[in-house]
């Protein structure tokens, strides 16, 4: 009996943890399947460490991994779904399906030029910025609106990119207790697209993952409560990390 209580107890951060994972990809509202093209970790924990390996793309990935490469065009709007576990709900009337509400914070969307996006790793690449969305002037963030969409977050291909395959990025920074350096949480996922049209950029101001974040950013280690405990930003303007996105 001993056993079985504690073995209830280590499940217990599982089972509560307002966590989340990226599954599903769409191309101007085309839902292409969960686990279809995208690579998915088993486990919805974030990554705390910036300096990770696997801060790319993220590590120990269903099996499975999907071989698919979406097709899509630039200046396509595509989107990614996150959800508090495989599937989206844990339970009926999950109240942190896809993500807990207090988790603010930004979603942000990268390209890097792959070879071929089905085999290509996320280590050693040259990423580059497409998306974001952070806090605007009514205290809403990001990560509110993908709540409110069902936990789809969609940006818009730029129409200048060039064609060939990529993995596409997709990240959530949760800001709840990032006044404590090193409690910033990432959830991370990668996407295996195939651009086509008559672009040439490949990204002019790129970066890598690790190295693009230090846990000091001030996007990363910052307080985003007001005087009064709100996390509205208390009227501070919110840095999102990173380059800036990339502009045709």
């Amino acid at each position: 009996m001993k056993y079985f209580a504690t073995a209830v107890l280590a499940l217990l951060p599982a089972l509560t943890s307002a966590h989340c994972v990226a599954q599903r990809v769409r191309v101007n509202g085309a839902d292409q399947g969960q686990l279809v093209g995208i690579r998915t970790p088993n486990s919805n924990n974030p990554i705390q460490n910036v300096n990770d390996g696997n801060f790319a793309c993220n590590s120990n990935f269903h099996s499975p991994v999907s071989s698919t490469v979406i097709n899509v065009k630039a200046g396509d709007k595509v989107g990614t779904q996150w959800g508090h576990v495989l599937g989206g709900a844990q339970i009926p009337n999950d109240p942190d399906n896809p993500i807990a509400p207090s988790h603010k914070g930004p979603t942000i969307f990268y390209l890097a030029k792959v070879d071929n996006a089905a085999s290509a790793t996320g280590q050693g690449l040259k990423w580059f910025k497409i998306g974001e969305d952070g806090l605007d002037g009514s205290g809403k963030w990001g990560v509110d609106r993908m709540i409110a969409s069902g936990g789809w977050v969609d940006f818009q291909i730029p129409s200048c990119v060039a064609p060939g395959q990529y993995l596409l990025r997709t990240e959530i920074i949760a800001l709840h207790s990032a006044t404590k350096q090193g409690q910033a949480q990432f959830y991370i996922g990668c996407a295996q697209i195939n651009i086509s049209g008559s672009g040439t950029n490949a990204g002019s101001q790129t970066v890598s993952f690790p190295g693009a974040y230090s846990a000091n950013d001030p996007g990363i280690l910052v307080n985003i409560y007001d005087q009064v405990g709100q996390p509205t930003g208390g009227g501070r303007p919110y840095k999102i990390p990173g380059p800036a996105k990339l502009s045709c």
